[in-house]
């Protein structure tokens, strides 16, 4: 028996060595073609510095070896041919001067600003559940699908509803409406005023979107009623654009400071949830009730060159992606009645599906634009062998991570979060920031993107050269991106929404 036992260790000993043989080489492989992917990127990223140092060197060997009498014969030349030095200079003035006219303004951000809301509008999961067990207005089928949607949903105990909605009954007026909308609103602006020491007669451009709440006067008037903005502001108010509402008026702000110079522009970007809580029993209806809660950003944009000195960021570009000539994009997202006559936003059992096409159109045409010319030719490589030799092969999914050192993906909800970490093969810490804001704020529609911008920086990870990729997804269906870049080593704004609390994240969701 000792023998048997005996052999029987050695040959478990033996078996472990073997897979420990075998685990050693696929390693080492692994981390060979690791070494191999990142020298290839390397050397196609500097293809043109490869070919041009030989050829600078050539001329610089030729031009040591030019005579002193060829370079005075030139003098010579010129100096008894004034018409061709004239009309030379002529041409050169003329086309930098085209050049400088015609090249796009630069857009810096200076500086933005995220609402916090109150302790006291702070509304934990069983308070929700309670307070609609209360209204009276939902059956326990409906009560126990919010509860599920609840649990899964990635939100913490810590977000925010409106004040009108902790009343018992509610009251989702027109007034109360407004006041939710003013102090979001007014609550963002004040910060960023503060902040900035920019006063409000210095805005020559106004932007404001909500999808949800759109009275007349309109929000944008409201703001240029409580600051006092001049007469001649140019001011727009978007409305029924969805999520991703926030970045179309970046581009339009943008799109503004290429035909107005030396200006200010202030977007604002929120939502209103009063009079928008569905009390029926349709269940794409009741999600988002369990999901979108109390937020708003104002951001400052300036194409004045001196700003560059102050500016947290630079606009690189946005790219929008627009589905709503597809029926089902179309109507994915969509505010309905319901049988009773409810109205509520129904969201359709498409619309990750629906979401994941407009995110690969986006990224198709964005591409380009930011990746590395490595990344580009393995794309359109793997395209064209797909195309001409075998259908089955995997199309080549660009790693936008050497594009992007971080990620801002609006926190629409967990799904949302999960699948574009999959679909763009990011890591955990790529989207932390994302469930962060969805976990400490909840769905604040358009001005998520800027809640987990603020993460980033009050995690004090924003370094001088970044590149930033905000990508918004919204009703129409729509998928827009904005990229920046940072100017210098970034730190959080005061009063930010982030403050006092970051170190308490990122945290562990359970599912």
């Amino acid at each position: 028996m000792a023998e048997g036992d005996d052999d029987d260790d050695g040959g478990g000993v033996s078996s472990i060595q073997n897979k420990q043989s075998r685990r050693l080489p696929d390693f080492l492989q692994s981390v060979n073609l690791r070494y191999v992917k990142l020298g290839y990127h390397y050397l196609i990223s500097h293809l043109l510095t490869v070919f041009l140092i030989p050829i600078i060197a050539v001329i610089l060997v030729e031009a040591s070896q030019t005579k002193p009498e060829d370079v005075y014969e030139l003098w010579l030349h010129l100096r008894y041919n004034p018409v061709s030095v004239i009309t030379c200079s002529v041409f050169m003035v003329f086309g930098f001067t085209i050049y400088i006219m015609s090249r796009p303004r630069p857009v810096y951000l200076v500086d933005y600003a995220c609402y916090r809301p109150p302790p006291h509008l702070h509304t934990p999961s069983q308070y929700f559940l309670d307070r609609s067990r209360l209204i009276g207005c939902f059956s326990e089928s409906a009560m126990e699908f919010q509860r599920k949607i609840l649990d899964r949903s990635g939100l913490g105990e810590e977000t925010s509803l409106p004040e009108a909605l902790h009343c018992i009954p509610p009251q989702p007026s027109m007034a109360a409406a407004r006041k939710e909308s003013e102090q979001v609103m007014f609550g963002a602006l004040d910060t960023l005023f503060a902040n900035t020491s920019v006063k409000p007669k210095d805005i020559g451009i106004l932007v404001v979107n909500s999808s949800m709440f759109n009275p007349t006067p309109s929000l944008s008037a409201a703001i240029v009623n409580k600051y006092k903005l001049r007469g001649n502001i140019r001011s727009f108010n978007l409305g029924g654009m969805g999520c991703s509402a926030g970045v179309i008026a970046v581009d339009l702000a943008k799109d503004l400071l290429q035909v107005h110079r030396n200006t200010y522009a202030i977007v604002v970007s929120a939502e209103n949830i009063t009079q928008n809580l569905y009390s029926g029993e349709k269940k794409p209806m009741l999600i988002p009730n369990c999901i979108f809660r109390v937020g708003g950003a104002a951001v400052l944009l300036s194409n004045k060159s001196v700003d560059r000195r102050r500016a947290k960021y630079k606009l690189v570009h946005v790219v929008r992606t627009h589905r709503g000539a597809d029926d089902k994009a179309f109507k994915c997202i969509f505010q309905e009645q319901d049988e009773s006559g409810k109205v509520g936003v129904s969201l359709s059992k498409d619309l990750m599906a629906i979401a994941g096409e407009a995110l690969k159109i986006n990224i198709t045409t964005l591409g380009p634009l930011v990746l590395p010319i490595s990344e580009q030719l393995l794309f359109f490589t793997t395209l064209v062998a797909k195309k001409l030799f075998n259908a089955k092969i995997k199309p080549y999914i660009p790693d936008f991570k050497l594009a992007f050192e971080h990620f801002c993906i609006h926190a629409g909800g967990r799904a949302v979060i999960d699948e574009m970490e999959k679909n763009l093969q990011l890591l955990p810490v790529h989207v932390e920031a994302s469930r962060a804001t969805l976990h400490r704020f909840g769905n604040t529609s358009s001005s998520t993107i800027w809640y987990e911008l603020a993460y980033m920086e009050a995690k004090g990870r924003i370094r001088k050269k970044d590149r930033v990729w905000q990508i918004a997804l919204g009703s129409g269906f729509k998928c827009n991106s904005a990229v920046w870049v940072a100017l210098r080593n970034v730190k959080p704004s005061s009063n930010g929404a982030w403050e006092d609390f970051i170190d308490r994240y990122p945290v562990q969701i359970l599912d």
